[in-house]
């Protein structure tokens, strides 16, 4: 996932493969579903932005084939950088401050990546520019604000315990500037970008072993960020780990709008 210096969520810390694992198995299926209803398919160019792991990479690697490409970037490629084989090219870069890495591409995709993009019109601005003429972009984030609990049917002690540790997690995250109600806005932003035949879904994970293993990994990554906030004791994430690990609590996602159009073909 692409980040500035803020970023909340470093892609070295351990955790992170834990995390990117969690939302391959949550969200991989919804955006390959997108993605073949785009028509992705051999001899395509397609740029990955903010990669992250590798799951969607990999995929977008067998659809085109040998005579394709596919370019994964992100501002920190330690994660995806075992992809980097033919059709793959992995490369170092920030969507939201440098220029585009190419042109003519076919497709763009980004997933969960803008949110937490500071210059967010920059970086949609620089994927809408890479694309050729009737190229496919593909966007899709999280909306926290619109389902802000972890644990919507808040019915005792260690679901109340949740939803004030992810609000806590939500009041870092915006501390760092992530937008945290920027997936609502996505169809409206690629009509205004010059998109035609804009549509968009969204998906919402209820419960779900991967929703616990995403709040466990998480958790432990940021503890340290949500005590010294003053959100969480060290006991109280202690015991909201162990309530997640027991398995008697649903706990959700944030939603993940997916949003998709095309380039205008220039006559």
């Amino acid at each position: 996932m692409t980040r500035t210096d803020g970023y909340l969520l470093d892609n070295r810390q351990t955790e992170a493969a834990e995390r990117f694992d969690a939302f391959a198995t949550l969200f991989d299926p919804t955006t390959f579903r997108h993605l073949t209803a785009l028509g992705v398919g051999p001899g395509w160019r397609c740029w990955e932005v903010g990669a992250g792991g590798a799951s969607v990479v990999s995929w977008l690697a067998k659809r085109v084939g040998p005579t394709g490409r596919v370019l994964a970037t992100d501002i920190d490629t330690s994660r995806v950088a075992p992809a980097g084989r033919h059709p793959v090219e992995v490369r170092v870069h920030d969507v939201g401050v440098e220029e585009p890495p190419g042109e003519g591409f076919d497709l763009v995709h980004a997933r969960l990546v803008l949110v937490h993009v500071p210059d967010r019109e920059r970086a949609l601005r620089s994927m809408v520019a890479a694309l050729r003429p009737g190229g496919r972009l593909l966007v899709e984030d999280a909306d926290p604000a619109l389902q802000p609990l972890l644990c919507p049917d808040e019915h005792g002690p260690e679901q109340q315990l949740a939803n004030r540790l992810r609000h806590g997690f939500r009041q870092l995250l915006a501390r760092r500037g992530a937008d945290l109600s920027y997936g609502r806005r996505l169809p409206r932003l690629l009509r205004e970008a010059g998109l035609h035949r804009v549509e968009a879904d969204a998906y919402f994970p209820v419960a779900s072993p991967a929703c616990a293993a995403l709040e466990s990994a998480t958790v432990r990554q940021v503890r340290d960020q949500l005590v010294a906030a003053g959100a969480a004791t060290h006991d109280d994430i202690d015991r909201h780990l162990a309530n997640v690990a027991a398995g008697g609590m649903d706990l959700a996602t944030a939603p993940m709008i997916s949003a998709w159009g095309r380039k205008a073909v220039q006559r």
